[in-house]
């Protein structure tokens, strides 16, 4: 259990809410967040596809870089898309999830965009490398803005020492129905 020393503090990943033991992160900002790298990094992957013009890619990359590392190392409030992902989502009821279940995905992101910025620039590799790399990343945002599925998370809940509680789409509590059978719904939500 956290002291009340240890909560007065401001977690670098995520916030606390009333009610909850952990910091925790609006899922649906997050999402929104996914959906803006997704349309800015696919735009620019397609550019250098169309075009053989790999500058907008590694623009791309770099500010992606650095968005995924301030939102490891500085903090989730300063996040820019995060912002305005939160901003957009405002009206919505939050789904709040578990901040260090992040932490690997928001991992995985910086190192592919490293690796795929590296590629382009230092090492000098062909251009097909870092677009491979690319699309794998945006693949894995595309998972995250349109389908909630946060790779990261997955790993997370499957191999953690410590389950995290709270997940994108309550995955970490749900069971699903056997195979053939079906999803019981209740016509009113109060029998």
């Amino acid at each position: 259990m956290d002291t009340s020393a240890e909560r007065s503090e401001r977690p670098v990943i995520g916030q606390w809410v009333d009610g909850l033991d952990m910091p925790v992160i609006n899922e649906r900002a997050v999402r929104a967040s996914a959906g803006i790298l997704f349309l800015l990094g696919f735009s620019a992957w397609m550019w250098a596809v169309a075009t053989g013009e790999l500058q907008p890619m590694r623009t791309f990359g770099i500010f992606f870089a650095v968005e995924m590392m301030v939102r490891l190392f500085i903090g989730t409030a300063f996040t820019p898309t995060l912002v305005l992902g939160a901003l957009i989502t405002r009206p919505q009821r939050p789904e709040w999830v578990e901040a260090n279940s992040k932490v690997l995905a928001w991992s995985l992101g910086l190192g592919m965009s490293l690796a795929g910025c590296l590629s382009l620039g230092w090492l000098g590799m062909p251009a097909i490398i870092a677009q491979v790399i690319c699309g794998m990343c945006l693949l894995l945002i595309y998972l995250e803005a349109a389908f909630g599925i946060c790779l990261g998370c997955v790993v997370s809940q499957r191999f953690a020492r410590r389950k995290p509680e709270l997940c994108p789409g309550d995955t970490c509590s749900y069971t699903p129905p056997a195979r053939g059978e079906q999803h019981s719904v209740l016509s009113d939500p109060r029998e």
